[in-house]
């Protein structure tokens, strides 16, 4: 019992700083799920400043639309390119166009447009926010009786949460064009079976679990932004730090999420 006893008293600081850790991750995890909960809540009440959400829709949505446009039209190009190469060993470059659709509806679509979003729109919101934090022009707001949750948070998550499946669907045509530019005329495809194999395979059930990804990714990556720049600490380089910080866990939270929403909409497909 006395060695049982020195063996665990040398192994708990060991795990002493993990178990700290975990902690930590807890508490910010508890946190970000609060101020989600209050957003949501001040999304309902009034007033509601419509010209916020139409302005944080151009700025996402919009503004976004030539970086998707340039993304989507190289993604469905090269994926066509090599996806031709192997299926030229089977005799199937027909498949082709059915195989892109696919992938992009199912998820390069979602989970692309999701990370240029993140990199170009929720990076500016954090760090927006957390200039406004550091300079305390939300305690500006506090005093003057403007809640900045209601005010600056829950636009922008709603802009996320709207444009963000709008942007998947103009990535699936445009990925779509592309493949099939290549695919017809630089790899000399036939375009009928090419366009037949597309429309026998492609189901609007692939097409609904994409922009059911896509809204999930854009609510996550705009509240991740947020509440990272809601919190920001240290003046310009604290604004630096909540900037990389939200585009690392929004990138990161976007590929987990992926999976799980994955094997739920396979599912529910399969049943």
């Amino acid at each position: 019992m006395q060695i049982f006893t020195n063996i665990m008293e040398r192994a708990f600081p060991v795990f002493d700083p993990l178990g700290k850790r975990v902690l930590v991750v807890l508490s910010a995890f508890g946190a970000w799920c609060g101020f989600v909960w209050e957003t949501i809540l001040w999304i309902v009440r009034p007033p509601f400043r419509f010209e916020q959400y139409l302005r944080q829709m151009e700025f996402v949505g919009v503004k976004s639309t030539w970086i998707i446009v340039l993304t989507s039209f190289f993604t469905g190009a090269v994926f066509a390119l090599q996806t031709g190469r192997v299926y030229a060993l089977f005799n199937m470059e027909t498949m082709v166009g059915a195989t892109v659709a696919m992938s992009l509806t199912r998820e390069i679509a979602p989970v692309f447009a999701a990370i240029m979003v993140t990199a170009r729109a929720c990076s500016a919101m954090a760090a927006e926010i957390g200039t406004m934090r550091v300079t305390e022009q939300i305690d500006a707001l506090e005093a003057m009786a403007v809640n900045p949750l209601q005010y600056l948070v829950a636009p922008r998550i709603v802009a996320c949460t709207i444009m963000v499946p709008m942007l998947t669907m103009l990535y699936n045509f445009v990925g779509v064009l592309g493949s099939y530019l290549v695919g017809i005329y630089l790899m000399s495809i036939d375009e009928g079976p090419f366009m037949a194999r597309l429309y026998h395979h492609v189901d609007p059930d692939d097409l609904w679990g994409g922009l059911i990804k896509a809204a999930v990714f854009g609510f996550l990556i705009a509240a991740i932004s947020c509440f990272t720049g809601f919190h920001t600490e240290g003046g310009a380089k604290g604004v630096g730090r909540a900037t990389t910080r939200a585009v690392v866990a929004s990138a990161v939270t976007i590929l987990t999420t992926d999976y799980f929403l994955t094997t739920w909409i396979l599912e529910y497909i399969s049943n």
